[in-house]
Order: structure tokens, then C-alpha cells, then sequence
């Protein structure tokens, strides 16, 4: 699946509507981001089940200053709409694999259950 170019418009929708959504924050302009984008393409690929989206903070201001998005590469994992992983820094191809599959393994019925407790004040 190739990656899907996020905005503040689409946004919400593709967190929302899928069960696991990795973000890319980068800039044209940053020598990092161009290295990365080939090893988060080739996850893509071989990860159908995920969507892979990308942000450009340049473009995309509004959206990376709401993440607190200070500097890129920055790489967040969302799975049922909670942020697992967020991290500055472009990953190794072998890095992102075992994030993904560290993302997948997660009991997110137990995330959830930890959600509302702390919500609950316990």
C-alpha cells in the first residue's frame, strides 16, 4: 500500500477508520527524511495491514506543532486511535520492522483498560 499524505483535513478520518496507523513527520528539506523515506516505502510495502501515512511539517504546521512535533524525522505509532510510539529519529529498516511488529503484539484491551483507569482517577 503506498504511503497516504496526511493533513490536517484527513487526519482524524485515517487514525480513526484504521486500526493501525504509522506517521512519518518530515520536510523535504531534511537530509535524515530523505534518507528514511526509502525504508518506510519498503514497510509499507511489505506491511499491507498498516497504514503508512506522512506529515510535512512544512506544509503541515498546525498539525506537527499539535504533536509537539521539535524535530524530524519523528515516528508515531497510532493503533485504536492511541499513540504507542513517538520518537525523533530516522529508524534502520531492521529498527522499523521491530517496531511494527512490537506495535502488533500489543494487548490493546489492556491499553484501553490502563486508558479508562487513569481517566477514573484511579
Amino acid at each position: 500500500m503506498a504511503t497516504i499524505e496526511l493533513t490536517k483535513d484527513n487526519f482524524e478520518e485515517i487514525v480513526t477508520q484504521h486500526p493501525m496507523v504509522i506517521i512519518d513527520f518530515w520536510a523535504p528539506w531534511c537530509g535524515p527524511c530523505k534518507g528514511f523515506a526509502p525504508v518506510f516505502e519498503q514497510a509499507a510495502d511489505a506491511h499491507t495491514d498498516v497504514v503508512f501515512a506522512k506529515v510535512n511539517t512544512d506544509v503541515e504546521q498546525e498539525l506537527a506543532g499539535s504533536f509537539n512535533i521539535r524535530s524530524i524525522p519523528t515516528l508515531m505509532v497510532f493503533r485504536e486511535k492511541v499513540v504507542l510510539y513517538s520518537q525523533a529519529g530516522a529508524l534502520p529498516a531492521s529498527g522499523l520492522e521491530q517496531l511494527i511488529e512490537q506495535a502488533k503484539a500489543v494487548d490493546m484491551a489492556e491499553v484501553h483498560k490502563e486508558i479508562a483507569s487513569r481517566a477514573d482517577g484511579a
